[in-house]
């Protein structure tokens, strides 16, 4: 299990991939992006694996509230950058279905 201290450096590391992410989703490194969120999630694995639930010092809690507020603002502007950007692949993608179904139904 892992202490208070342990737990809130996760928490704060996970803030400095989540702003490199930010930063990749700005930069549409979306390659970046995805190896990012690996990292993420396997710190998340960490918490869940190793006991996030045990009480926090004032202090420590206070700076994982932090943390948190930090990462759930860069997921909303990682958001913001990355849905557009799913529409057109999406769009792309469907496109390209109708495409390959005009093709077969004329023979082209």
């Amino acid at each position: 299990m892992m202490n208070g201290q342990e737990v809130v450096s996760l928490y704060e590391a996970m803030v400095g991939i989540t702003d490199q992410m930010l930063t990749a989703a700005t930069a549409s490194d979306w390659d970046r992006l995805a190896t990012l969120e690996l990292q993420c999630a396997a710190c998340v694995r960490q918490l869940k694996a190793n006991g996030d639930a045990q009480p926090l010092a004032a202090q420590e809690r206070s700076r994982k509230v932090d943390a948190i507020r930090r990462m759930l603002a860069a997921d909303r502007q990682i958001r913001d950058l990355t849905q557009p950007w799913m529409a057109k692949l999406s769009a792309m993608i469907n496109n390209k279905g109708t495409e390959r179904r005009v093709a077969r139904a004329y023979g082209i």
